[in-house]
């Protein structure tokens, strides 16, 4: 390839593309469940040896997420021993081991399409798998394309990692829709105590294949990532600290030219010979900032949202619920593309701000419209506020942050505690929704709908306030900047 003194803006861009394929698996992994559910929970329903409540079913959509916590605390050993692109290679292979076991869980060991306790387990141990997939990617992806990006389009360049993770969303939303076809999930009726029981009528295809169908497309995307991570480079950053040097130089000047390529590794050296500091060198506010923006990134609710989208839908009435998902998927592409073409010009924390008070304005319109006869648009309209809003700022934003907030000494270690807190709120909110969305103080009433959405609106406001008072700009400022910011602030 062509090398100048400018760099080569295509092979920036062609690494970068392969590194967010990663958030692509991410967002497909997590949103898998939304068209699978249902069909998942209707054939462990029909288990003899125990019986299948709504919080073992609220565990299950979301076990994932324990893969997730524990993927993302091993990501800054991992990253630091292995390195960034090694890392990611053992999250493809992961992901595939995932889609393929999650697909067939009875592989070896268990009779085919007959469900039991210990198949369940089987299954849970598959997705968790595929968890700590995601969790490797969501913290070594973006830390890949912030270490590897020049310092003015850094911000948007991390934000494609985030438009890929909803990408991924609207494409398994699409595959999902495709996958069902002209078959239809089951209706799951409420028999009292968290216990439920199938309709008569409903479809045994998406009871007994549909969803394992819904899990093994997976295997595709996970292959294609796993194949092309191995043909990019390791970060700059990366092999400096490991004694590497001319590869350093090399694949800098491949990005910015060969006289920037030389300044930037002078600044790398200078950071990054100062040996390995302690996390709080920096002090405590660096890491409590780092961890509280992405418990805000969770505690908002999107993932309540994105993960049970047809089930949400298909209470509101809608006749099909698939369809609303993926226009709500269309939705979230176009405002992530706000994000990705605004971060450098408008900043990171005025989308922040204006997205925690529009998602604010979205929770408590759902909670005070959701079930009521006449007004369902204004709920549906509700729901798309909300998700546009953090589709805007804290889904991407958060992570161009959590890329880029920490300095290089520390950085592996604090963004490992950062995202692992992420999914450790992610589950919480995920496993959580189901029985506190249906949730009555008498027969039939409507609290658990407003108790939830005006809860996630609270969260929305505090969130807002955080980020105005706490959380520095980082627009336009290098990684190594990031030594002097927060040094300037512990004193």
């Amino acid at each position: 390839m062509t090398q100048t003194n400018n760099g080569s803006k295509i092979y920036l861009f062609s690494i970068v593309i392969v590194a967010v394929l990663g958030g692509l698996l991410f967002g497909y992994d997590t949103a898998v469940i939304s068209g699978a559910e249902k069909g998942l929970q209707a054939f462990f329903m029909s288990a003899e040896d125990f019986t299948y409540t709504d919080y073992m079913h609220g565990f299950t959509s979301s076990s994932a997420l324990i893969g997730c916590i524990i993927g993302s605390a091993l990501s800054g050993l991992l990253a630091s021993r292995l390195g960034r692109k090694r890392s990611l290679i053992i999250a493809g292979i992961l992901f595939l081991v995932s889609a393929l076991g999650s697909m067939n869980p009875e592989f070896l060991f268990f009779e085919h399409g007959k469900a039991s306790y210990s198949l369940l387990m089987m299954f849970n141990a598959y997705r968790i798998i595929g968890g700590i997939g995601v969790g490797l990617a969501s913290a070594i992806c973006p830390m890949y394309i912030g270490e590897v990006a020049p310092s003015d389009i850094r911000g948007m360049l991390v934000s494609w990692n985030q438009f890929a993770i909803i990408f991924g969303q609207l494409v398994v939303y699409f595959v999902n829709f495709l996958i069902l076809g002209e078959h239809t999930n089951p209706v799951i009726e409420s028999i009292g105590q968290g216990v439920n029981a199938v309709a008569p009528g409903s479809d045994p295809w998406t009871i007994a294949t549909g969803w394992r169908y819904m899990f093994g497309s997976e295997a595709v995307p996970a292959a294609l990532f796993t194949l092309l991570i191995c043909f990019v480079p390791e970060t700059p950053r990366y092999l400096v600290m490991s004694g590497n040097d001319a590869k350093a130089e090399l694949v800098l000047a491949r990005i910015n030219g060969s006289d920037r390529a030389r300044q930037i590794l002078a600044d790398i050296k200078s950071t990054v010979e100062v040996k390995v500091e302690k996390l709080f060198t920096y002090g405590y506010l660096c890491i409590f900032v780092g961890i509280m923006l992405s418990v805000f990134q969770q505690a908002v609710g999107i993932n309540a949202v994105l993960y049970y989208a047809p089930r949400i839908f298909g209470d509101m009435g809608m006749t099909n619920p698939m369809v609303n998902t993926v226009v709500m998927g269309v939705v979230n592409i176009l405002f992530t593309l706000v994000a990705v073409f605004t971060v450098e010009k408008l900043g990171r924390k005025p989308l922040l701000i204006s997205g925690s008070l529009g998602m604010a304005l979205g929770a408590f319109g759902v909670a005070t419209t959701f079930g009521h006869a006449g007004l369902e648009v204004i709920t549906m309209l509700s729901i798309m506020v909300y998700s546009a809003s953090f589709m805007f700022s804290w889904g991407p934003i958060c992570w161009v942050l959590i890329a880029e907030i920490f300095p290089n000494t520390i950085r592996g270690a604090a963004v490992a505690i950062a995202v692992a807190f992420q999914w450790i709120f992610n589950f919480i909110v995920s496993s959580t929704f189901v029985p506190m969305f249906n949730m009555h103080l008498t027969p039939g009433d409507d609290f658990g709908h407003w108790f939830t959405y005006g809860l996630y609106g609270i969260i929305c406001i505090v969130a807002a306030l955080f980020v105005w008072r706490l959380v520095p700009e980082t627009k336009g400022k290098t990684l190594e900047d990031m030594s002097k910011l927060w040094r300037k602030n512990n004193k």
